[in-house]
């Protein structure tokens, strides 16, 4: 009678193992979800206002833009001229949700004045965006010492701006007081310390050594 229990509790060890295996379901794989899904079906939008001295530029560059949203972002775009706004919307077809946000971001960019070729990085790369302020932010100037500071921002031909624009990656757009920087992060930061220095009166000479040794420290860490 033992040995047949002891038997019994033999098979039974050396069963439950592969009970064990046989148990397990195999995981589960579902499909990534698409724009549409993520919203529960529903459509979504976006609205870009265009200001008055962006509606020729925007006339003339809007195959430019309207192309890699159309085509690489899958995003359906339309100019409403009676509201004078850019519309934005997903298909069912949108390969990713944040195509939207990056489309309105692009085309929120060329109406800041960056130039299309620039602007469509944003579509491409996550880590970059824009950075605005004014000059007021960072000293209260008006009348001549105003215009004296934008013109120190741009330097004579531009020299100043696509100087550090070059040294720093980044593009800058200088809208009567207000500066655009687009790049990314680490960079915007260099550049904006840049223009800072010169709107509070710094020599460009003096900028432009702070700016290469800079550079080449980040050169260094990268």
């Amino acid at each position: 009678m033992q040995s047949d229990g002891g038997a019994t509790s033999m098979e039974i060890e050396k069963l439950a193992p592969e009970g064990k295996h046989a148990s397990l379901a195999p995981k589960p794989r579902f499909a990534p979800l698409k724009a549409h899904e993520i919203s529960d079906g529903q459509i979504q939008f976006r609205k870009i206002n265009v200001p008055r001295h962006r509606y020729t530029p925007l006339k003339k560059a809007w195959m430019e833009i309207y192309t890699p949203i159309m085509d690489q972002m899958g995003i359906d775009i339309r100019m409403n001229p009676k509201a004078r706004k850019v519309e934005l919307k997903t298909r069912p077809d949108t390969p990713d949700a944040s195509n939207l946000q990056k489309c309105a971001d692009f085309v929120s960019a060329f109406m800041m004045g960056f130039e299309p070729k620039d602007a469509v990085a944003l579509l491409r790369m996550d880590e970059l965006y824009v950075d605005t302020f004014e000059i007021k932010d960072v000293k209260t100037l008006r009348g001549e010492h105003l215009s004296r500071a934008i013109g120190r921002l741009s330097g004579k031909g531009g020299k100043t701006k696509i100087a550090i624009e070059n040294s720093t990656k980044t593009r800058i757009v200088i809208a009567d007081t207000k500066i655009h920087i687009l790049g990314s992060f680490a960079n915007i930061k260099i550049a904006r310390t840049s223009l800072c220095s010169l709107i509070l009166g710094s020599p460009a000479g003096k900028v432009y050594s702070k700016l290469r040794s800079v550079t080449a420290r980040l050169a260094e860490m990268f």
